[in-house]
């Protein structure tokens, strides 16, 4: 529900912006108590009444430079933090409307499926114009898109709560 960096395409270019992470769509305003989307499947995003106009016309790119993500273990989540093995800027594809947007995510890589299942659909550097570009067709860019490498480690638990916003958060246990 934070307030992230966004890239947007516009007509006469691109532009850098804040948007609120957690998509609510207009139909479930009616609906109390729902949560805000985080995440869509790019298998299913044309599939999705939610999503399959947001993918043809609302395409944005969120910035970062690593994410989070929990291994289940018997009765404990492990928490750990992914970067790109060059330590570059990621590009997550993602969508937007009314200020707000959620993040595509494809099944995971090989080395990053034993921490989890899923991981977000990283943009190359390269393609950042053919992902915003919205007179492409948005499966065939998202198909064409290869993963980069990733490497990643065991970090606190301390991740696990808000108050805790730190960049010690992301040291590597020993």
């Amino acid at each position: 529900s934070q307030n992230l960096p966004i890239i947007r395409s516009y007509s006469n270019g691109k532009a850098l912006e804040l948007c609120k992470f957690g998509y609510i769509p207009n139909w479930s305003k009616k609906i109390e108590k729902f949560s805000p989307l985080i995440n869509a499947r790019k298998e299913t995003l044309m599939e999705k009444v939610t999503f399959k106009n947001l993918i043809q016309t609302s395409r944005c790119l969120v910035l970062a430079d690593g994410y989070y993500e929990w291994k289940r273990e018997e009765k404990n989540k492990v928490p750990y933090y992914f970067t790109k093995e060059d330590d570059s800027l990621m590009f997550f594809a993602a969508i937007h409307q009314n200020n707000q947007f959620c993040i595509i995510t494809r099944e995971a890589t090989e080395n990053i499926s034993q921490i989890h299942h899923r991981e977000p659909l990283i943009v190359n550097q390269s393609q950042i114009n053919n992902y915003l570009n919205i007179k492409k067709d948005a499966i065939e860019v998202l198909n064409s898109i290869k993963p980069p490498k990733l490497k990643f480690h065991e970090i606190s638990k301390d991740v696990n709560n808000p108050i805790n916003n730190d960049p010690s958060i992301i040291n590597k246990l020993n």
